[in-house]
């Protein structure tokens, strides 16, 4: 792998390069990935101006933050996250950037928020993370979002949502996605597994890449519910209004104002 250097120390570890790696190995599965986060950012700034208080909320290794802080140069994120190996690269991608707190916890633990550092955020914000997530943890957690997102801020779920109503759609966008993506692996780009054995062979990530699947295992075991169902629920945890806001042919973006 290009542009890292071995050494078995954190501070001497390339964490821009495993960002980079992480986020081409994210796009493989999701082409579209940067125009999801252009529209978040759009409707952080319509929503909350450009300094805003933000929760990257399953944060992983910071790809919301990161782009964020570029657009918004005077907005502060949390990011919150149970995975050991990705938090390792987001600490280090970060570290001395007095903008970003990086907060360890289990978003299933009903206790989760009394670690983050404020009370209330101007937006709330997740990408391709949730569906870890069973419906009923994950309409829990929409409940508590529904305290700490202040009146007039907003939430921000992009995922995969299918409809079951349009099997045919859904195989068709299906089949062509998958065909792009085996044509893509041919040319060298890595999957899932492969990023993943990767992590695990370095001196500095090896142990929490080890710790992070003893925690959740190799896959999602979750559920992908609808737009409607996002939507239904977050008005039930206190928001005014929802609705989806940006889709592709296989995910979607919904919104959630306080």
């Amino acid at each position: 792998m290009g542009g890292f250097r071995v050494t078995g120390t954190a501070r001497d570890t390339d964490w821009q390069a495993w960002q980079e790696s992480w986020d081409r190995q994210q796009e493989w599965y999701l082409p579209d990935r940067e125009e999801r986060f252009r529209v978040m950012l759009d409707m952080v700034e319509a929503f909350a101006g450009p300094e805003p208080r933000v929760l990257d909320l399953a944060c992983g290794t910071g790809s919301i933050t990161d782009r964020l802080l570029r657009r918004f140069p005077k907005a502060t994120s949390t990011g919150v996250d149970l995975d050991p190996a990705l938090l390792a690269i987001a600490r280090g991608s970060f570290a001395g950037d007095e903008r970003v707190t990086f907060v360890t916890a289990d978003l299933k633990d009903p206790g989760w928020a009394d670690r983050l550092p404020h009370d209330s955020y101007d937006a709330v914000l997740t990408a391709t993370a949730l569906h870890w997530l069973h419906s009923e943890p994950l309409a829990a957690l929409y409940g508590q979002l529904g305290g700490l997102v202040r009146d007039g801020g907003v939430f921000m779920n992009a995922d995969h949502m299918p409809d079951t109503d349009t099997p045919r759609i859904n195989a068709a966008e299906r089949a062509r996605r998958h065909a792009v993506m085996d044509g893509a692996r041919a040319g060298g780009a890595l999957d899932w597994a492969d990023w993943w054995a990767l992590a695990a062979k370095d001196p500095v990530l090896a142990g929490p890449t080890a710790e992070r699947f003893r925690i959740y295992g190799e896959h999602a075991d979750g559920d992908t519910p609808s737009v409607r169902w996002h939507a239904d629920t977050l008005r039930a945890a206190g928001f005014g209004e929802a609705r989806a806001v940006w889709s592709s042919p296989s995910d979607s973006l919904v919104l959630a104002v306080k």
